[in-house]
């Protein structure tokens, strides 16, 4: 494709967050500019095999296999930007795409409105699932979304800005696309979705309000949805080089179609999901691993060259430095 004088680029990366892979190096290439970067398969082993209870239970007879939001790339940050309807009434939540991010953050403090809306009670199972150890006590004047008594919290992160504050742990409605990897389904709901509020939005796309995260967390997007629906915990997604050219985010298994009908699932290399055992966040707790995804790439070749680079720093120490990561608030 190409979006006037520039071919539009799209990259899909699967995320299998349960599956088992076999040793065997090899190689991902980028068809525009011979670039390639060698891996090396792990022996038989588990990429994030955890099982997970979740407070969020969709009431719905139907049971999709799959989901999808859409994604646009903002032409003026380069972020990568979803829409999430959430609360009641819905409204569109516009939230810039966190790949490693710890879970969905989103401004509560200005015009948020919403008769579902529920904080997370200090010591709840939903504290619990998030791993919270903060308690807000008292917030002063009225209860509202992001200022309730006796409510847990966690540190919502701009990892665009790498600034990260306090806010409460909550839930609220949230609706979304079913999908059969072909054509759009109807549309499902998750009446007890949790989310953090969050106000770091500095250096974020205009109009947006928050942060979607995708990463390796009990309460992160892609988890939550997995619980609800009873699906694998596994995700793909599908990337543009243009602001004109829409992605998209599917969440479970394929078929994943696209132009001319075909399946990207059926084409896909894969290469083991490393862990990090330190966190990467902004702020965090002494013990947290990082919920972001790493690879380990062993060399790197452009047009069949190899760039000299320090491979020490392919691997990661134990502080939790170096290594190769995937993400998508570093523009490019």
């Amino acid at each position: 494709m190409h979006d006037g004088d520039h071919p539009i680029t799209q990259s899909i990366i699967l995320f299998v967050l349960d599956e088992l892979v076999k040793q065997n190096p090899f190689k991902i290439f980028h068809p525009m500019n011979k670039f390639s970067l060698t891996f090396q398969m792990a022996p038989l082993f588990h990429y994030l095999f955890l099982f997970l209870v979740s407070s969020c239970a969709a009431q719905t007879s139907f049971r999709p296999k799959a989901l999808l939001l859409p994604v646009t790339k903002d032409p003026s940050t380069l972020q990568y930007v979803t829409r999430i309807n959430q609360r009641s009434p819905l409204v569109p939540v516009p939230l810039t795409l966190d790949l490693g991010g710890q879970f969905m953050w989103a401004n509560c403090y200005t015009d948020y409105v919403s008769s579902t809306y529920r904080p997370a009670r200090c010591k709840s199972a939903q504290c619990s699932l998030a791993k919270s150890t903060a308690c807000s006590v008292e917030c002063p004047g009225t209860p509202k979304p992001g200022c309730n008594n006796n409510t847990c919290a966690l540190m919502p992160d701009n990892t665009v800005t790498r600034v990260a504050t306090i806010g409460d742990l909550g839930s609220d409605l949230v609706s979304i696309q079913s999908t059969d990897g072909k054509n759009p389904g109807q549309v499902v709901l998750v009446p007890k979705f949790l989310f953090v509020c969050g106000s770091a939005l500095d250096g974020l796309a205009r109009g947006v309000v928050g942060m979607a995260g995708l990463g390796r967390s009990p309460i992160s997007i892609p988890w939550q949805f997995s619980s609800a629906f009873s699906f694998r915990r596994i995700f793909a997604i599908c990337l543009t080089s243009s602001s004109n050219s829409p992605g998209v985010v599917f969440f479970g298994d394929g078929p994943y179609r696209f132009l001319l009908n075909t399946d990207a699932s059926s084409n896909l290399i894969y290469t083991p999901l490393i862990k990090n055992p330190v966190s990467t966040a902004s702020a965090y707790t002494q013990g947290d691993v990082s919920s972001e995804y790493f690879i380990g790439v062993k060399s790197i070749r452009i047009n069949d060259k190899i760039v000299p680079v320090n491979k020490t720093l392919l691997t990661i120490n134990r502080e939790g430095y170096g290594g190769t990561k995937i993400s998508t608030v570093n523009a490019y």
